[in-house]
């Protein structure tokens, strides 16, 4: 189980993560969704101990997560937005690599690589250089290589960015079977489809703080199963209904509506794009 409590991290005058408390249980598969500069990242750079917080704490099992504490980091791996491999390397010197670094015995190195290059799809590519790889293999590659040490919790930081649609569904796929192999998944996405279809869960920050965490159908729930779509003036105007028949009354009104199931994604405009509402204030959605 990983504990946030009141995690803050400061850069100066600014404030990057602002008093986030969050609980995500073992096993879960668990979304941390947000606009550029919500916090994500510096969530993730703390939870690798990258970055260290001003305040507050990570607790793994009940345990403080430090730099110290190498019992504790060795149950994370995180997977960056950045490819962070050698250009030259083949797929075998990375995963080789990477098992030297972690004083893994060769023989238990070479298992494991031939174990996940096969679960990745990626066996017939393995003295294939980095830089002729496509950019779905490499990240691939990057999870292959972040399950080398057989962590129990991965943190992935944007993991399907730059990639194209078939490769996005290639990896969906792969990262709902590490799930239900039983690892902790804590996915950072601009995909708000990608966490809708992935995570049992998500979360969504704002300017470092914390807005909402439901299950993505909670969430939907909660602003309205039902969406009428209107255009007027180059403006995209859209109400929510919890109930379909008071959306359709209410498009018989509107001619140039149209009506939709409503999306995880109109969550966060509604909330994050528009505008946090205050908890003193909700907005209720058109007929509740």
């Amino acid at each position: 189980m990983i504990e946030l409590r009141s995690l803050t991290k400061r850069f100066g005058d600014f404030t990057a993560v602002d008093d986030l408390s969050l609980t995500i249980e073992t096993g879960e598969f668990f979304g941390l969704l947000g606009p550029n500069g919500a916090g994500k990242t510096t969530t993730i750079s703390m939870l690798s101990t990258v970055l260290l917080p001003t305040a507050g704490e990570i607790l793994l099992d009940g345990v403080p997560l430090t730099r110290r504490a190498s019992a504790q980091k060795r149950k994370l791996s995180v997977i960056t937005q950045e490819y962070s491999m050698r250009q030259d390397m083949t797929l075998d010197q990375v995963m080789e690599y990477q098992g030297r670094l972690y004083l893994l015995p060769r023989k238990l190195i070479r298992a494991r690589t031939e174990e996940l290059l096969a679960f990745a799809g990626l066996s017939e590519y393995r003295r294939r250089t980095v830089r002729h790889l496509s950019g779905g293999m490499k990240r691939k590659l990057m999870i292959c290589r972040a399950l080398l040490t057989e962590p129990e919790i991965l943190l992935l930081d944007e993991p399907t960015a730059g990639m194209d649609a078939l490769s996005r569904r290639q990896m969906w796929n792969l990262l709902r079977q590490l799930h239900a192999r039983g690892l902790t998944v804590l996915l950072t996405t601009h995909y708000i489809d990608e966490a809708q279809s992935l995570c049992g869960r998500v979360a969504l920050i704002n300017r470092g703080r914390l807005d909402a965490v439901d299950a993505p159908e909670a969430l939907v729930d909660r602003l309205g199963r039902w969406a009428v779509d209107e255009t007027s003036d180059d403006t995209l105007k859209s109400r929510y209904f919890r109930d379909r028949d008071a959306a359709i009354a209410f498009l018989r009104e509107r001619p140039s509506g149209a009506l939709r199931a409503t999306t995880l994604e109109d969550v966060f405009v509604e909330r994050i794009g528009r505008g946090v509402e205050t908890r003193d204030n909700p907005r209720r959605p058109a007929g509740s």
